[in-house]
């Protein structure tokens, strides 16, 4: 289903994407792209590499629950058309060896993904990956690294924080939109953040702006069993078990009973939550290791940011041994 926000109308999306190319002087001048074309934000990849100048875009595409094909190419189409850039783009819908080992860039996005051996071996070995996120982010079945290094092929994460791409500034207002969703209204309320990771202080910052009484712990074990909450976000980095388990649920039990466990990035034993009568959102689970709110949930720019931080970061990389790049490092995180 595609994203008809009046936010994400053709007109905008262009502007923010000109600007977004602008800002971190992405420039992708006789360079060939392979990354996804998706729906509603997730739209804008293949147009930023084509307004950043690639000579070729190809961007792959299936029918998705939240879109056909046809559809897809129908959003993407009316963006190239208006951005000037429809020539550049061609449409695939499987990754094949002659169209991989074109590429100089190659985004890890979703239908990109898995990138395997087979994958990497089609690879130039020049070519770079962009992970499209910061690197202690990292999910191992993304992007196979051993046979990365057995190639020499560079995997690169973006930095997320840098001036010009600045997507952290939006965890907080995600965090504020996750809990508004759930009938918590923030401003006044009392949450307990339960954070492990660098999100921590934008999302602390986000909910303190919006009004809200926020404790940071990075262990409920560590939590005030004093105070009552409304709300306990849980922004914990994913690992291979869960990073809430009947243990935490049993604390959360007798210390805050009706509290709100909201899920916003790490996985939790919901089943044993539900035994223990212990409410926990979004209704619908994420995929293990996946966020449970999008970026694109409170509007285009901070993918439209993203992307195109991490095709720069990718850029950087690969022309590192043409030109001096130092200035442009700041962008760059390495696997």
């Amino acid at each position: 289903m595609s994203d008809s926000r009046p936010g994400l109308n053709p007109q905008r999306l262009i502007r923010l994407i000109q600007q977004a190319v602008e800002r971190c002087d992405l420039q992708l001048d006789n360079l060939t792209v392979l990354t996804e074309a998706a729906t509603g934000a997730y739209a804008v990849t293949p147009i930023v590499a084509a307004i950043a100048g690639a000579k070729k875009v190809f961007a792959l595409t299936r029918t998705t629950r939240y879109g056909t094909i046809e559809a897809v190419k129908a959003q993407i189409l009316e963006l190239a058309e208006l951005a000037g850039v429809s020539e550049r783009l061609e449409f695939i819908t499987e990754k094949t060896e002659d169209i991989v080992a074109q590429a100089d860039i190659i985004t890890n996005s979703g239908h990109i993904r898995p990138i395997d051996p087979k994958m990497i071996g089609w690879m130039k070995p020049t070519a770079v990956i962009g992970l499209m996120y910061e690197v202690w982010e990292f999910r191992p079945e993304d992007v196979d690294i051993i046979a990365c290094q057995h190639r020499g092929i560079k995997v690169v994460g973006v930095n997320e924080r840098h001036p010009s791409v600045d997507v952290f500034s939006f965890l907080g207002i995600m965090a504020v939109k996750l809990l508004l969703d759930e009938g918590i209204a923030v401003y006044t309320s009392n949450i307990l953040l339960l954070c492990d990771n660098p999100f921590s202080s934008f999302i602390e910052r986000g909910l303190v702006n919006a009004g809200a009484n926020v404790d940071t712990i990075d262990n409920i074990a560590a939590a005030p069993t004093d105070k009552t909450y409304d709300a306990i976000l849980v922004a914990m980095q994913p690992r291979p078990d869960p990073v809430l388990t009947g243990r935490d649920a049993s604390i959360i039990a007798k210390y805050w009973p009706g509290t709100l466990v909201a899920q916003y990035w790490g996985d939790i034993d919901r089943a044993t939550f539900a035994s223990y009568q212990i409410l926990v959102c979004p209704e619908v689970e994420p995929k293990p290791g996946h966020m449970a709110i999008l970026p694109s949930a409170v509007g285009p720019e901070p993918i439209i940011r993203l992307q195109t931080g991490g095709l720069k970061a990718a850029e950087v990389i690969y022309r590192q041994s043409l030109q001096d790049s130092n200035s442009a490092m700041a962008f760059v995180q390495l696997l």
